[in-house]
């Protein structure tokens, strides 16, 4: 029999409308309105609640530093303006403190790189004696001339390993150097410009078509002031 009841369609049931008496009290709440609302409800209470809990339980003696850097507008916490406490001549002194460090960084590497290049050849050179041989004609020459080719690479051939690895680690050590010093340099130019962009004057960023040997970095050219 349950069966068959399934098995006959079975009008749905609709929930009933505002009277027509009603209407002008609006639209008659349903169950699923009511859910929705009282779920809303119970949330909102439940945060009342952990608010007077951590109201009851705050420390006095609790600080922050948000107390004192920010401030509510309508309602709505948003940190103060910050105010630069340093004068244009104290940023510019504090500018070219970082410029002069950020040089001598860079020249240090440079002197670093030149003192590992020269080392570097002198490992590299070949012992300067020299020997005079008068060959009687060109056959003669020809061989002389091997004979002293195949003891060079002899020499070269019995370099110990462990002296070709400390050559190796320097030469890295050089290439990576260079990097450095390239990055530093890139760094100090870009630094120096900003500095100068600071300065008092008129001044002006040149097109493309103004510059001699364009390099994809901007060129600035200022106005030439009368000196009184």
């Amino acid at each position: 029999m349950s069966s068959l009841r399934n098995a006959v369609p079975r009008p749905a049931h609709k929930e009933r409308s505002q009277p027509q008496v009603r209407k002008r009290f609006g639209l008659l709440e349903k169950h699923k309105d009511y859910v929705i609302r009282a779920k809303a409800y119970h949330q909102k209470e439940d945060i009342k609640k952990k608010l007077k809990q951590k109201a009851a339980f705050k420390n006095p003696d609790e600080f922050y530093f948000k107390m004192i850097n920010s401030k509510t507008v309508d309602g709505v916490h948003r940190p103060k303006e910050e105010i630069n406490k340093y004068s244009a001549e104290e940023l510019m002194i504090m500018k070219t403190q970082d410029i002069g460090y950020v040089f001598q960084k860079w020249q240090s590497e440079k002197n670093k790189i030149d003192k590992l290049t020269a080392s570097l050849q002198c490992t590299e050179e070949q012992p300067s004696r020299r020997h005079v041989y008068f060959a009687e004609d060109r056959e003669e020459a020809r061989e002389l001339e091997l004979q002293a080719k195949n003891k060079t690479d002899i020499s070269a051939m019995h370099i110990p390993k462990d002296i070709k690895k400390k050559m190796d680690r320097s030469y890295r050590d050089l290439e990576a150097r260079k990097s450095r010093a390239k990055d530093l340099e890139k760094l100090y130019m870009d630094m120096s410009m900003q500095k100068e962009l600071q300065k008092k004057g008129r001044k002006r960023k040149l097109r493309e078509d103004e510059i001699l040997n364009p390099n994809g970095k901007p060129v600035y050219k200022w106005k030439a002031d009368r000196k009184r």
